[in-house]
């Protein structure tokens, strides 16, 4: 993230301020989504991958994260990511293993995040917020890959959002079962606890088996409502889409 971005990202959640300021923050959050919405709006039906940053190209996880894009991929869909290296690389990788479109949603921070270099188009933004609703909006469904803090949040929001019925009951496949150990025996201990209904645990598929996680994308993309797997949109030359459509942002 820019040091302008930044700085005001972190004044923004001090608390109130000048009403000038929160309506500058607010139409600079806007052109962000614009600006998200005018490169996405082109990709087609999409599938992403959340994950982490961290895992080199030897990693196992790394490994399962290019071979399940790939799959993915070749059922026709456009593989979606964070953009940035790690799992996100091996997403956008394994889409350009099998030929298919290959797209990133990065975001830049001080630290670890650039955008890979597997990526047939991508777009700066500079809001996490942003970033997220974007990787939701062109999206049928959701791989979830090992990671951290980030990751996580992206995954429990997203599940969130179908548990309450914000959005439709997209297919949600977590890989990565040993690292996720404790985390399918804490969301069983919640059915437990009856914080959340024993029908939820449908919402997710826990899973290392790279046909099974396809299997089950590709079964709702046949079985389930077609939203979502429309042909990509046509760019309209008037409002400047034929060159937005072909590059980053």
């Amino acid at each position: 993230m820019s040091n302008k971005f930044l700085r005001e990202e972190k004044s923004f959640l001090e608390g109130p301020r000048a009403r000038w300021r929160e309506l500058k923050y607010t139409l600079g959050v806007v052109h962000q989504f614009v600006k998200g919405f005018r490169a996405m709006h082109f990709i087609g039906p999409s599938v992403t991958i959340f994950g982490s940053a961290r895992f080199d190209e030897d990693h196992p996880y790394y490994i399962l994260a290019r071979e399940v894009a790939a799959k993915i991929s070749a059922l026709g869909f456009t593989i979606v990511t964070g953009g940035g290296p790690g799992v996100m690389e091996a997403g956008n990788r394994g889409a350009r293993d099998a030929g298919g479109m290959s797209v990133g949603c990065n975001i830049v921070l001080p630290m670890e995040q650039h955008e890979n270099p597997y990526l047939d188009k991508f777009v700066n933004i500079e809001y996490f917020f942003v970033r997220k609703e974007l990787l939701r909006k062109y999206s049928f469904a959701f791989v979830v890959m090992p990671g951290g803090f980030g990751t996580l949040d992206e995954f429990f929001e997203t599940i969130t959002l179908i548990q309450t019925g914000k959005i439709e009951s997209f297919p949600v496949v977590v890989m990565g079962v040993e690292y996720h150990k404790d985390l399918i025996e804490h969301i069983n201990n919640m059915v437990a606890e009856q914080t959340i209904a024993p029908q939820d645990l449908d919402l997710l598929l826990f899973t290392d088996d790279v046909s099974e996680a396809v299997s089950h994308i590709d079964k709702y993309a046949n079985n389930k409502l077609a939203t979502k797997l429309r042909k990509a949109a046509k760019p309209i030359g008037l409002l400047g889409e034929r060159k937005i459509a072909k590059k980053a942002l």
